[in-house]
């Protein structure tokens, strides 16, 4: 791995080292006796139970990529702190947070992050009451959408600034949903188009994950995006395809100790990822194999042999190589916009932002 390359990871690894302490201590605030604090009900254990479940699972782990962006995003104007920043990074964590909780309801996952999600401990909670398990996790799910809104409308900006970057993630919010209608609609098919996939990641991830932090870390910095919204656009879309191609690349052939959950997950729930449609659409794949893929292909219990055969059947027809290839192609293109970005911006920022997105089309996890 190169040295700039090497720089970016650097970069990342120390705004996440920063971040983590402020994280916990925003949830330490929220039920402290001091300002800021949450008004709870004073009977009834089932919120605090939610706040606990929610911490939990904010803080046991994940990249904070997002968390990342936003800071290099207000570097690209300024050199110096700027207000705002940390308020905004515990937004796009707690709508994420809001996001992985969701995802976990509809998919099912047990996992995430290396230990058991949200819904699977809600029915852990109460084996012989499923309903009463799914509402709390909608619920709790719900509760950090709301939270990573209140998080800016509450703290120390201007009000017009705060308004702003909280507009920036409620339009983020919806967008995220919106995707995840087309990700379930996208599974209604045999092999998606290639633009419906692109859609449901520009919605479902690209919008919140990667356009909302560079927005909301110039509007920190004092800086309108509006004006440069084209290309933010432009390089969010093409990192964002790339980061979910890696995702999808990592959960049928990544290391389950390095992704931090089962893998497998989008042959068993069905879903016709950039992987799977890959392998579904292989000219080289004979009717035995493709008869195999697809009995395999929405199972929720298949077995983890079944799941290697599948795997090796991927590999024998190439698409490892060829998914892996596709991520690549989508991070250099969001590599070339920023280098664009050279002679307007601070020369550091742009130079992480150049060399950010072939750091996370090779990432592990």
């Amino acid at each position: 791995m190169n040295t700039t390359i090497t720089d970016a990871r650097q970069r990342a690894a120390e705004h996440q080292r920063r971040f983590e302490p402020r994280f916990s201590a925003y949830f330490d605030s929220l039920t402290s006796p001091t300002g800021g604090a949450l008004e709870l009900p004073p009977l009834g254990a089932f919120p605090a139970r939610a706040l606990d479940l929610l911490r939990d699972m904010s803080l046991r782990g994940g990249k904070r990529l997002r968390v990342a962006l936003l800071h290099e995003a207000a570097a690209l104007a300024t050199g110096l702190p700027a207000p705002g920043l940390d308020e905004a990074a515990i937004s796009i964590e707690l709508l994420q947070t809001h996001g992985l909780v969701h995802d976990d309801i509809i998919d099912g996952s047990p996992v995430r992050r290396g230990a058991p999600s949200v819904p699977h401990t809600y029915r852990n909670d109460f084996p012989d009451r499923p309903d009463t398990a799914l509402g709390l996790a909608v619920l709790a799910g719900d509760l950090a959408a709301f939270l990573s809104l209140r998080v800016l409308l509450t703290c120390d900006l201007p009000p017009e600034r705060a308004a702003a970057m909280a507009a920036v993630q409620a339009d983020a919010g919806a967008t995220t949903v919106i995707g995840q209608f087309l990700d379930l609609e996208r599974d209604f098919g045999p092999v998606p188009a290639l633009d419906l996939l692109h859609a449901v990641t520009e919605f479902k991830s690209t919008r919140y994950s990667l356009l909302a932090p560079l927005r909301l870390g110039l509007l920190a910095a004092g800086v309108d995006p509006a004006p440069y919204d084209d290309e933010l656009r432009r390089y969010s879309t093409a990192l964002g395809i790339a980061n979910t191609v890696r995702d999808d690349w990592l959960d049928l052939f990544g290391d389950p100790a390095q992704v931090g959950k089962s893998l497998g997950s989008d042959i068993r729930s069905g879903r016709r990822s950039y992987a799977v449609r890959a392998l579904l659409a292989a000219d080289s794949l004979d009717e035995r194999d493709r008869k195999t893929v697809e009995t395999a292909l929405g199972n929720p219990h298949l077995d983890d042999d079944t799941l290697d055969h599948v795997r090796a059947i991927a590999r024998r027809n190439g698409v490892d190589r060829t998914v892996q290839a596709d991520a690549n192609r989508h991070a250099r293109r969001a590599s070339v916009v920023a280098a664009s970005w050279h002679t307007r911006w601070r020369p550091e920022p742009v130079a992480f932002f150049e060399h950010f997105p072939i750091w996370t089309a090779l990432r592990d996890r």
